[in-house]
């Protein structure tokens, strides 16, 4: 077997071996769901930082720079300013009033059981929209990293890549999930570092030579025309001649996307829950930041690099730029161990997604809905939990292998717009508005949910048949036949998200709930009440 498939094993085997350690300790709900809040400041920031990073980021974006110059380093930006939204509005209150999920928080003051099953069925559908971007990527990955074996094709890595998934929550719970997350971004680090040192090295550790190659970049285009363009200029996937005209909006609407909705990502906020206290949150969303800042900085060099040493025309596809650009600047073991990371950075991401899926069901749904926060039989929750995480898994293959073409950059982009529609509106209101109510909230996370999967579906990426990466000469048509012309719904279903939540709350005032907020937010600030609210 090839060097490659041996690192791939080696880190199989490593986690798993993880996931046998977790599984001793995983005694009682809190030590399933939340790690036993024994995460420290550093160890949460690289979990959160290793959740952040993913396949999108790591092999999407770097494709959509390739092919996109500047229009897809705006992936890169988006996903960094985004984190702010989290450090300033949520980390500190979620951790503060919640317990394991986000509908924690929206019970805390309103009617506990119409709440839960709304952000219950968000949570399971962001994580799956994600979940399937994430799977698409593995498969890309894996049957590329074991071409030496053609009886895996993609599908089988996919499934593949499901079933470890499900063994890691299914047995190893939070605590596998946090340590396969931490390895994995000390990984991902160190490969995206190097492989930028790599990049730099083919130009002389020359800035100057590097973006003067990147402004007269000469490739071949899809008819066969040799081409020079400038990839530091806008306007090659937003632009207006290329979107008939609908380009700038279309760029604002995944900016808002991105901005707000990694504040409503269910296996983020989650992850808040992992420590023993608000400072503690804290801490660990600096270290995040530093580290995120930092990868996505390094995104500029990967995909530049792919798209000026390697040309547009050479890259398999954009899923793949990163990966290639590493096996010819560092040779087969550089890209066995690229692609090895990248395989790690999936399953780090599926396995939190998962966590976040099952938990939100098993604790929301399940224990609180339909049993009114009565458990029926000790650990029954956490036997819940594990079986979602097999139904989940099996859903996200299933539309995985259905959807393998699609970039996955795009695909999450659609599903920040999904959190950013529904789950922002409600917990950004829950914090900060005294009228907010139960009516609110359901209407908030229902609309949202509804207009962003529906605007989704009327736009140009689902009605062309050739997904979001269509060639130019069709382009026009499928903008022009889509009843929404926007790929990214942002621009219309966050506002309609809030606007819902506003309104449901004025059509029924709540005084039970009003009379609580001075309550939540002593408690969201101060963290006064928390620790023995959650304690295990």
């Amino acid at each position: 077997m090839t060097i490659a498939v041996w690192m791939f094993l080696a880190f199989v085997v490593a986690t798993l071996g993880i996931t046998v350690w977790a599984a001793k300790k995983n005694t009682g709900a809190s030590a399933y769901f939340a790690a036993g809040r024994s995460i420290t400041g550093w160890q949460n920031g690289l979990a959160v930082a290793g959740d952040y990073m993913s396949a999108a980021s790591f092999l999407g974006i770097s494709g959509m720079i390739a092919f996109f110059g500047y229009d897809g380093f705006m992936y890169s930006v988006g996903w960094l300013v985004a984190y702010l939204t989290v450090l300033i509005v949520v980390a500190e209150p979620l951790r503060n009033a919640g317990k394991y999920t986000m509908a924690d928080l929206l019970a805390y003051r309103l009617t506990p059981r119409p709440v839960r099953a709304m952000a219950s069925l968000s949570t399971i559908t962001v994580s799956t929209l994600y979940m399937v971007a994430q799977m698409i990527g593995a498969g890309t990955l894996v049957k590329l990293l074991l071409k030496d074996l053609p009886w895996i094709s993609t599908e089988w890595a996919i499934i593949g890549v499901g079933v470890l998934m499900v063994v890691y929550v299914v047995f190893g719970g939070m605590l596998a999930t946090t340590w396969v997350q931490i390895i994995k971004a000390i990984l991902l680090m160190t490969g995206t570092i190097f492989l930028s040192i790599l990049v730099m090295k083919h130009f002389g550790y020359s800035f100057t030579k590097f973006f003067d190659a990147i402004a007269h970049l000469t490739y071949t285009d899809k008819s066969g025309v040799e081409v020079t363009k400038n990839f530091l200029e806008p306007g090659m996937k937003f632009g207006a001649d290329v979107t008939k005209g609908w380009g700038p909006l279309d760029l604002i609407s995944l900016g808002l996307a991105l901005v707000f909705g990694t504040a409503g990502l269910p296996h983020i906020l989650v992850r808040f829950y992992t420590v023993p206290d608000a400072k503690t949150a804290r801490v660990s969303v600096v270290w995040a930041m530093v580290i995120i800042g930092t990868f996505y900085i390094l995104t500029t060099f990967l995909g530049f690099g792919a798209a000026t040493i390697l040309k547009p025309h050479n890259i398999v596809t954009d899923n793949m730029a990163a990966p290639q650009l590493a096996e010819f600047l560092g040779g087969p073991i550089f890209f066995a161990f690229i692609s090895a990371v990248a395989f790690a950075t999936i399953l780090a991401v599926v396995a939190g997604l998962t966590i976040s899926a099952s938990a939100s069901f098993a604790h929301d749904f399940y224990s609180n809905v339909l049993h009114h926060g009565k458990e029926n039989r000790p650990g029954m929750e956490v036997r819940v939990a594990r079986i979602t995480a097999f139904v989940v898994g099996a859903i996200s293959i299933f539309l995985a292998i259905k959807l393998q073409n699609v970039n996955v950059a795009f695909l999450v982009g659609l599903a920040f717009a999904v959190a950013a529609s529904a789950n922002l509106p409600v917990i950004v209101l829950s914090i900060f508005w005294k009228k907010f109510s139960t009516t609110g909230a359901v209407l908030g996370l229902a609309v949202g949910l509804v207009s962003s999967i529906v605007l989704i579906i009327l736009s140009p990426s689902i009605m062309g048949i050739d997904g979001p990466e269509i060639v130019a000469a069709k382009r026009h048509l499928i903008q022009a036949n889509a009843i929404f012309p926007l790929t990214n719904p942002g621009i219309l279903s966050i506002p309609l998200g809030f606007l819902a939540a506003i309104i449901g709350s004025l059509m029924k005032r709540e005084p039970e709930a009003e009379a609580m907020f001075a309550e939540l937010k002593v408690r969201a600030h101060t963290g006064l009440g928390s620790e023995k609210a959650t304690a295990h």
